[in-house]
C-alpha cells in the first residue's frame, strides 16, 4: 500500500497508463472487427479476426488483473491458483472437443435429429 506522497503519485501514473492502454485496446478490437484495413482474414467478420481480438482482450485481461487487481504483488501460491483455473478451463473446453467425436450421438447435445424431449420443449403447452 502506498504510504508517502511520491508512491501515491506512481501508483496514479500507474493506473493511468493501464487505464489509457486499456482504452487503446478496446479501440483496437473495434477496429479489427469493422474497418477494413485491419482486417486480416478474408474480407469481412472470420476466425483470424476472433483470434486477433481475443488476443487483445487476454492482453487486457492481464493487465486487469495484474494492476487493478494487484496480483503483481501477491505471493506464488496466487500465481498457481490463478494458472491451475486456466489450465481446468482448457480442460474442460477440451473435454467438450472430444465429446464431439464421441460415437454414441445424443440427439439433444448435437441438434441433428428431432427427439420427443425436443418436441416437448417446441410445444406452447406441455403434454
Amino acid at each position: 500500500m502506498a504510504d508517502t506522497p511520491e508512491a501515491i503519485r506512481k501508483s496514479i501514473r500507474t493506473y493511468l497508463i493501464v487505464g489509457a492502454a486499456l482504452f487503446v485496446c478496446t479501440v483496437l478490437t473495434v477496429m479489427v472487427a469493422t474497418v477494413p484495413i485491419f482486417d486480416v482474414g478474408k474480407h469481412g467478420f472470420d476466425t483470424y479476426d476472433l483470434i486477433v481480438g481475443l488476443g487483445i482482450a487476454l492482453f487486457k485481461v492481464t493487465l486487469v488483473a495484474a494492476v487493478f487487481m494487484h496480483l503483481n504483488h501477491e505471493k506464488k501460491s496466487i500465481y498457481w491458483i490463478f494458472f491451475g483455473s486456466f489450465f481446468f478451463a482448457g480442460a474442460l473446453y477440451f473435454l467438450t472437443l472430444f465429446a464431439k467425436k464421441d460415437p454414441i450421438r445424443d440427439p439433444l447435445f448435437y441438434g441433428d435429429e428431432k427427439s420427443e424431449v425436443s418436441d416437448m420443449l417446441a410445444s406452447p403447452t406441455l403434454r
